[in-house]
């Protein structure tokens, strides 16, 4: 990933006794003194920027610095538009829930499972419900066979307290199975 300085130091920020010098052609021009790489600037029109700060002597370069700035930003967001942030959904049911409702919760876990979403299922038991446990893993395991076909199960299923939950993330691209044929 390209780190991006947000304090570039240009021309008479540069507080060094020596640079090493990148002319505006991409020549190298040597380590000269401070002064001496702002005149060369100066002589081009352009900025002095450092563009390696940590080196010794520090490498300094010069070009334009609002387009050089205008770069940086545009390959920023370059990277930026090529990665692909994934999202946490949550989905909470009981252990009794009707039918309808199911399928609701159901239809929700599908779409975000479509956009490539992590979808997380969570049981809640109330007062004597505890006592249920069986009708809630059935809820969970009927939730995991129904989301088969686009979701894969991510660790187990966890109790903690009145909760069980479980975490469903997208399933990775099928690969096509050619269908093999008899020759005879």
């Amino acid at each position: 990933m390209v780190v991006i300085q947000k304090h570039i130091r240009v021309n008479d920020r540069i507080r060094v006794k020596e640079v090493r010098v990148i002319g505006p052609n991409s020549e190298q021009l040597g380590v000269v003194p401070i002064k001496r790489a702002l005149e060369l600037a100066e002589e081009s029109a352009l900025d002095l920027v450092e563009i390696s700060p940590t080196a010794k002597p520090p490498v300094c370069r010069i070009i334009d610095f609002s387009k050089y700035k205008y770069d940086q930003e545009k390959r920023e967001r370059r990277v930026k538009k090529s990665q692909k942030v994934t999202h946490l959904k949550q989905i909470r049911v009981r252990p009794h829930i009707d039918e309808h409702d199911y399928q609701v919760k159901l239809k929700q876990a599908l779409s975000f499972l479509e956009k490539r979403d992590k979808v997380k299922v969570i049981l809640r038991f109330k007062g004597r419900e505890m006592a249920y446990k069986d009708q809630g893993q059935r809820v969970l395991d009927r939730f995991v066979s129904d989301t088969l076909e686009i979701g894969q199960v991510e660790g187990s299923q966890s109790m903690e307290g009145r909760d069980m939950s479980l975490m469903i993330v997208p399933r990775l691209e099928k690969k096509k199975i050619e269908p093999v044929t008899k020759e005879g």
